[in-house]
């Protein structure tokens, strides 16, 4: 009777909990069971398994196998356990030895060659393993994604036969080189969009202050142009920022290398459901709003969107992450993303257009307008009309100033909220808010009147003062003045 025990990671949610791989030969009829709650994925691995060992020239024991992942109760899915069941059972049955096994943990898939496959949630697995102190050995491009993560030690290998050699004393490993971020990322820049002065102050502010943006507008006017430029003057990520981002992207298997320290942009169809939007799935991975974590979520033509899916939005907008629960499990995932959603005045989209005349009913009108619901208009900070251009602007406007020079003064503004209360604007909570945006007489005067006039909610009056704080912060102003809640209130006073 022969046992062996090799760790790895299984992934749920954010978390990779340990794995424990236990494998056992005994005598009898040949046999290879798997057990501890495994997934179709995990039980394909006897098959690529045996063919690995075999094409990796060693001995495949014609015994009673029995593989057992623990703890029982947690599933296991996708291939990341093929390497580690395969060691398990060589060292089993004496082909490799057992002692470079306790200090480290193992993950990947194989194939039949004996080649090893990167999967996903490297980085994931990789900051778990840190806490444990034990080295993590990961398929070659795997180990690059995972290296990212600083104290912990990386190896990559590109095969099993590799890994087997380095157990025994006969080979070295490849250490991941983590490659430097390159400059700016190359975003499309503000200076192709013509005009449109107003809405590029409002999106300035936006991105100075981590805020939501909704922009209305007929066609043509230039508002999904604008959104896709709007990740260019965002702030850069700092490390922490783009070590969480690319965690999640990893989750999906989606993590690219050259996307390091670039703020993801999410743009997704307005077809999508609300579990492609939040995330879910019997083994919850992340949706949009969490892909979008630390970057910008945009929504063109929302109100095409179905209403259940855009009232999922309502949850992340205000608390930065997202709870999916299952009747098995539960899974958080972090979802601090900035809201940037364009949409038509009206359905032929050309209500208040100074040429084209609209064709459409009250009627029409207001059910178009009715699929955004009140509360979700609520949390967009900033609602702006983007007006159609006029010929002369449209042929004849000079180039508009450079992502560059916004990104700037949004970065200098950035600065202050971080030196001031150490988050954006936009995360205060109500304590911090009455704390950093008092007002003088004159704004407490303004603001009164405009919560009378427009029926402001407690939430939108809060709202507006985040916005003033950073409308001062862009015009370097410790105190939050008269001109800056004006401005804010400007950029409320959207009719949708």
């Amino acid at each position: 009777m022969a046992v062996a025990v090799v760790k790895s990671r299984a992934l749920a949610g954010m978390d990779a909990p340990e794995v424990v791989v236990e494998a056992h030969l005994a005598n009898g009829l040949p046999a290879f069971t798997l057990v501890g709650l495994p997934e179709t994925e995990v039980k394909e691995a006897r098959d690529r398994v045996r063919a690995a060992i075999q094409n990796a020239r060693f001995e495949f024991p014609a015994r009673r196998i029995t593989v057992n992942l623990a703890p029982a109760d947690l599933p296991k899915e996708s291939g990341r356990f093929d390497l580690p069941i395969a060691l398990a059972i060589l060292a089993a049955s004496g082909q490799i030895p057992q002692d470079k096994l306790k200090l480290a943990e193992f993950a990947g898939e194989l194939a039949l060659t004996g080649e090893l496959r990167a999967v996903r949630g490297a980085l994931a697995m990789a900051l778990a393993t840190r806490a444990s102190g034990r080295q993590l050995i990961l398929p070659t491009p795997s180990a690059s994604e995972a290296a990212l993560a600083a104290g912990i030690d990386v190896q990559g290998a590109g095969s099993l036969l590799e890994v087997c050699a380095w157990l025994a004393g006969k080979g070295n490993l490849s250490t991941p080189v983590v490659g430097e971020a390159g400059g700016a990322p190359d975003y499309p820049d503000f200076a192709d969009v013509k005009g449109q002065a107003s809405v590029k102050r409002a999106l300035e502010v936006a991105a100075a202050g981590g805020h939501s943006v909704l922009m209305a507008g007929p066609p043509g006017t230039g508002k999904s142009m604008l959104a896709t430029r709007f990740p260019g003057i965002l702030p850069a990520m700092n490390e922490d920022e783009s070590l969480q981002a690319a965690a999640v992207a990893s989750l999906n298997g989606g993590f690219r290398p050259e996307n390091w320290q670039r703020r993801p942009f999410r743009a997704p169809h307005h077809t999508a459901s609300a579990v492609a939007l939040v995330g879910g799935g019997g083994n919850p991975r992340p949706g949009e709003i969490s892909l979008a974590h630390h970057g910008v979520l945009f929504l063109d033509e929302l109100p095409e969107f179905s209403r259940q899916v855009l009232e999922v939005l309502r949850e992340p907008l205000e608390t930065g992450h997202i709870t999916i629960s299952r009747a098995a499990r539960q899974a958080d995932f972090p979802a601090r993303f900035q809201l940037v959603a364009a949409m038509n005045p009206c359905p032929c989209g050309y209500l208040g257009h100074p040429t084209h005349a609209c064709r459409d009913t009250p009627d029409q009108i207001a059910r178009y307008r009715g699929r955004i619901s009140g509360p979700l208009l609520d949390r967009i900070d900033i609602q702006i009309e983007v007006p159609a251009l006029t010929q002369d602007e449209l042929m004849h406007g000079a180039p508009g100033e450079g992502s560059a020079a916004i990104r700037e003064r949004v970065e200098a503004a950035r600065a202050r909220q971080i030196s001031r209360q150490g988050k954006p604007n936009s995360a205060l909570s109500g304590k911090e808010i009455d704390q950093h945006c008092a007002l003088d007489a004159a704004s407490e005067t303004l603001l009164k009147q405009a919560i009378a006039r427009l029926n402001l909610s407690a939430r939108a009056y809060h709202r507006v003062l985040k916005l003033a704080r950073t409308i001062a912060d862009l015009a370097a102003s410790n105190t939050v003045g008269a001109a800056h809640i004006a401005e804010a209130i400007r950029y409320r006073r959207l009719a949708v």
